[in-house]
């Protein structure tokens, strides 16, 4: 199948071409401003206007052939104000003058019919950036057709010649977009940055005997330049799938674990959920009141640094203008920061801590060498490189997902393992942590080498 697609909110009604993107920062942030000033004069105590522009081409390939191609154009502001401690929101992706009046008009008149709640409101002035230093996100792409298919007909041609044993392709995606961000309130911020993001991604499958299996490899960078080559991109896709031919189940044993890094960022992305702001004011996290206390070993830090240039999680603000700035969030073991949204920090009589959006590229601190090392340092035990499932409850912590990955035994990888089930409760997951890998996956907000455990339960026959 092939389609060309064309998703466009702008008010001009065509693909804007690159240059003119380029030039939609100071139209961006006069919209922004254009909005809070009708907001004022509809007689409200505060407002906050945020307006987004996205641009990119995405081009998929299956066997050689253009699955899909696809150009997209899309953004809206949205705007809230606040009567007193009532909140009212409404969005338009029409800039003109008269839609951004009827968006104020539509927002005040909501506003009018909602109740109060003493936490709503903008951010707090003095939680609000003073600098927004330039991050060196926005490295654009020339939005080229054949360019894009020729990368990803490159990575899935090198994964189906890789090995004999893959057979088919899910496709190859090459991906190439740009960003234009402003934020405004009533407290007089008006700031806004370009950002861009640039991916290659592959999936195929592999067949042996009756089983077959299916694996990916990608990248993802701000910069082009940054990007794997099409060449590696492919090569893991077809080795990870090659690798995973031959699975077996387990017998039911009590084992340590090793997360493969990738699995390791979402295995601590769990603490992101159970210190957000939003489930600790509801009472719904298994890390209630542990600010301050050792949740982790004595060896495990975590620091978040927002202001890294180029990364993929790098942002000078939240999405409410708090400043976002580096701080630890695990030292020596001790829950250092929760993660507040203005609205969740008045919640809890505390401040902002600039989450509002999600997190800046955490960094969980290497103890030892690579995956190879701890495999070593494991000996015995598993080694997960997928999980499945949502069986995660962060109001109690309990823990259980499908999972496949290697049976380790004296430090080498014996055979691939498949149908099982890892649990435990992630308080004490969290306790049995022995090490951290070198290995560390930077393709992300999270960025963290192999996590080793002590012991996790792994269910099987």
């Amino acid at each position: 199948m092939q389609y060309y697609e064309v998703n466009d909110t702008s008010d001009g009604g065509i693909f804007v071409q690159q240059d003119e993107f380029e030039q939609q920062l100071p139209i961006l942030k006069q919209a922004v401003e254009d909005a809070l000033a009708l907001a004022k004069s509809e007689g409200v105590s505060g407002a906050e206007v945020a307006i987004s522009r996205q641009q990119g081409l995405s081009v998929s390939m299956r066997k050689g052939e253009v699955d899909t191609l696809e150009f997209n154009q899309d953004g809206a502001l949205g705007i809230s104000v606040y009567m007193g401690h009532q909140k009212g929101s409404a969005s338009t992706s029409d800039l003109s003058k008269e839609a951004l009046s009827q968006a104020v008009k539509a927002a005040v008149h909501i506003a009018s019919h909602t109740s109060e709640d003493p936490c709503n409101g903008p951010a707090e002035k003095s939680w609000l950036a003073t600098e927004v230093p330039d991050l060196d996100l926005y490295h654009p792409q020339a939005m080229d057709v054949e360019h894009a298919i020729a990368v990803a007909s490159r990575a899935e041609a090198v994964a189906l010649a890789h090995d004999p044993r893959i057979v088919n392709s899910d496709g190859a995606t090459f991906g190439t977009h740009n960003g234009t961000r402003v934020y405004g309130n009533s407290h007089g911020f008006l700031h806004g940055y370009r950002s861009s993001r640039h991916s290659l991604s592959c999936v195929v499958i592999g067949s042996e005997g009756e089983q077959m299996q299916r694996d990916y490899g990608y990248s993802v960078a701000r910069d082009p330049a940054a990007l794997w080559s099409a060449e590696k991109v492919g090569e893991e896709a077809a080795h990870k799938t090659v690798e995973r031919l031959g699975g077996r189940k387990l017998d039911t044993c009590s084992v340590p674990v090793l997360f493969s890094p990738e699995m390791a960022g979402g295995f601590v992305s769990h603490l992101v959920a159970a210190i957000s702001g939003s489930n600790l004011y509801r009472q719904s996290s298994f890390l209630l009141d542990q600010l301050g206390e050792k949740i982790f070993p004595e060896f495990f830090n975590i620091t978040e640094r927002p202001h890294l240039p180029r990364a993929l999680g790098s942002s000078p603000f939240d999405s409410e203008g708090v400043a976002t700035v580096e701080r630890d969030i695990i030292s020596d073991g001790v829950l250092q920061s929760y993660l507040l949204t203005s609205y969740a920090a008045r919640k809890m009589g505390m401040a902002s801590t600039g989450h509002a959006g999600g997190i800046h590229n955490w960094q969980v601190a290497s103890t030892d060498g690579d995956q190879k090392a701890l495999l070593q340092k494991m000996g015995k035990g598993l080694l997960v490189t997928e999980v499945m499932g949502q069986g995660v409850n962060i109001v109690t912590g309990d823990y259980s997902r499908g999972a496949a990955g290697f049976w380790v035994e004296n430090g080498e990888i014996q055979f691939p393992v498949e149908e099982i089930t890892i649990a435990g409760n992630l308080k004490d997951m969290f306790q049995q942590i022995v090490a951290v890998g070198n290995d560390v996956d930077y393709r992300g907000a999270m960025h963290s080498g192999s996590i080793l455990l002590e012991n996790m339960r792994v269910a099987g026959n």
